[in-house]
């Protein structure tokens, strides 16, 4: 990293897919530590009984609760990442409500379950649609072109103002090793995880710093007594994580605190 100025003492960040779990964990515990957050997210459309699937499909009323005498410092907007002009406006957006944007979280996605196999259930009995050009551009417009988007946004105007800080944070799951039965997913996190490691190299001169997060199981409404007892019988996982648990390590490496760690994939457990 290069010589630069210290951060200032107020901060703006983008979270993306912030109406529920992991996002709007991410989104709470950045307000604790004083930074101003704009929270974008999507209601999908379906109804179903699922936790996961109704969460996806819920408004902002949660966080909007949650958020407390901090909700101020937040500004909820509903916006579609899978347009390509939405990045921009997001930007926009968190600009004319806070100022400069430095923090950037890639937490959204438009996960759906696809296999290349001819089977209509995954290992838990959850449904499988056989992969397509819709699932596949669906899953990718979202988790990877999207996020490449707003990275390109991010540095676009760190540059124009001669920016000395910031932080990207990408959230994974699978990554390069492949992802069965989530096949789509598991490719374009792979591609969220290149993206952030280049941006990490070529925005080092601006005091920016990029990673990736894997969470561990995380319970944002699909874990299932059977997903539990997976975990329980698994020698490679810990234990099934709360949001907020994986909100807190977001939470630090948007710190100053956090200034030497970049280029990394930091795998939970």
């Amino acid at each position: 990293m290069s010589e630069r100025q210290p951060s200032k003492s107020r901060h703006v960040a983008i979270v993306t897919g912030a109406n529920h779990g992991i996002g709007e964990a991410i989104a709470l515990e950045l307000l604790d530590e004083g930074i101003d957050v704009l929270a974008s997210y999507l209601r999908i459309a379906g109804d179903s009984p699922d936790r996961y699937t109704s969460a996806r499909q819920q408004g902002p009323k949660h966080i909007r609760e949650r958020a407390g005498d901090r909700l101020g410092r937040l500004h909820l907007v509903e916006a579609d990442l899978s347009v390509g002009s939405t990045p921009a406006l997001l930007f926009e957006e968190a600009e004319s409500t806070f100022g400069s944007v430095d923090i950037l979280i890639n937490n959204a996605s438009g996960w759906q379950a696809d296999t290349f196999k001819e089977v209509r259930t995954d290992r838990l009995d959850r449904a499988l649609e056989p992969l397509s050009a819709e699932t596949f551009d669906h899953v990718f417009s979202i988790d990877a072109r999207a996020s490449a988007l707003l990275i390109a946004e991010f540095a676009k105007r760190v540059r124009r103002r001669s920016g000395a800080w910031g932080r990207i944070v990408g959230l994974s799951s699978g990554g390069p090793d492949g992802f069965p039965e989530e096949v789509s997913y598991g490719a374009a996190k792979a591609a969220l995880e290149n993206l952030t490691m280049s941006a990490a190299y070529e925005l080092a001169d601006l005091g920016v710093t990029a990673n990736i997060v894997v969470p561990p199981v995380t319970d944002t409404g699909w874990v299932t007594p059977a997903v539990r007892e997976a975990v329980d019988a698994s020698n490679e996982l810990f234990h099934v994580a709360s949001p907020e648990e994986v909100g807190r390590i977001i939470r630090f490496l948007c710190s100053d605190d956090a200034d030497l760690i970049t280029g990394n994939v930091l795998r939970l457990r």
